[in-house]
């Protein structure tokens, strides 16, 4: 799928709202040598924001610019393999994130899995990943296992991409301990806004205890409705709490997004011609060009 197959002017953005024009983000070089990869969970407290969504799709809209990418699933419920097309719960898969992350002997390119994007790559997770919040609260160097786990492959990707539970717990704090930087997508809904200086506060903590180079790279605004007032007025509050933290780019909703999931694969293969796949491309090359990724 070319990255030219869909227009920006299908996108919403944050300009569009301050009546500003909109930046015109280009399409990147390509790499003439990988490795090194950027680490970047996908993360908020709060379920439902679009965490997933955005994991797989910023995923293969990177992808599709030549760049090597491995998506992360790091929460129990296995919602990012699922979205792929891998039930790591029906197939009963014996080796997945749980266990490179709790056997240091494990060979984690034996169990990362090939997707249907080429450059694209998946370590699943299913329901087990549950008990490692347990046995790690035991364990020395707790919040580094994940940073240890993807050492050994961090140089063979470009971007590494953690699709994070909606709680706060060991796992998320294993995975902001690991990062390079935060994306955190933002539901515009009012709720959303008092939920994110909880987030502020924690981001802050592991900074200064355990990962001094963290940053956020931006929020992400999502499931935008340019349609209702209420949308509308919550994106104008976001922009006025963080007006340097937010992505540019805005995920609107559309019912593509659903049907995706039903299909197992990303909107830019499922419906590429859409104003989502439209939106996430645009992300990916936003994301490049402000410097959170290479």
């Amino acid at each position: 799928m070319s990255v030219k197959s869909t227009f920006d002017s299908d996108v919403a953005t944050t300009a569009s709202l301050l009546k500003r024009k909109p930046k015109s983000w280009p399409v990147p070089a390509p790499l003439t040598e990988h490795g090194n990869a950027t680490i970047i969970p996908i993360v908020n407290q709060k379920g439902g924001v679009g965490k997933t969504t955005t994991t797989i799709n910023l995923g293969a809209s990177l992808a599709e610019l030549g760049r090597r990418v491995l998506l992360v699933d790091f929460d129990p419920q296995g919602a990012l393999s699922v979205g792929l097309g891998v039930n790591a719960h029906e197939l009963q898969l014996e080796e997945t994130v749980y266990q490179v992350l709790m056997d240091p002997h494990s060979d984690i390119e034996k169990i990362i899995l090939k997707t249907s994007i080429p450059g694209m790559d998946l370590l699943p997770a299913n329901k087990e990943l549950a008990t490692a919040e347990v046995t790690l609260v035991n364990e020395m160097g707790r919040e580094n296992f994940l940073k240890r786990t993807l050492a050994s492959v961090k140089d063979y990707y470009d971007i590494i991409l953690i699709d994070c539970q909606p709680t706060l717990g060991l796992l998320t704090l294993n995975a902001l301990t690991a990062a390079d930087g935060v994306i955190v997508p933002l539901q515009c809904e009012f709720f959303a806004l008092r939920g994110f200086a909880q987030l502020q506060e924690n981001l802050e903590k592991v900074r200064l205890n355990l990962n001094p180079s963290l940053k956020l790279i931006g929020i992400l605004a999502t499931m935008y409705d340019k349609k209702t007032l209420h949308s509308r007025e919550v994106l104008e509050r976001i922009l006025e709490a963080f007006p340097d933290s937010v992505f540019e780019t805005v995920i609107s909703q559309t019912v593509r997004f659903p049907e995706t999931t039903v299909a197992g694969e990303p909107i830019t293969t499922y419906a590429g011609s859409s104003g989502g796949a439209a939106s996430y491309r645009r992300l990916a090359r936003e994301l490049i060009a402000i410097g959170g990724a290479r």
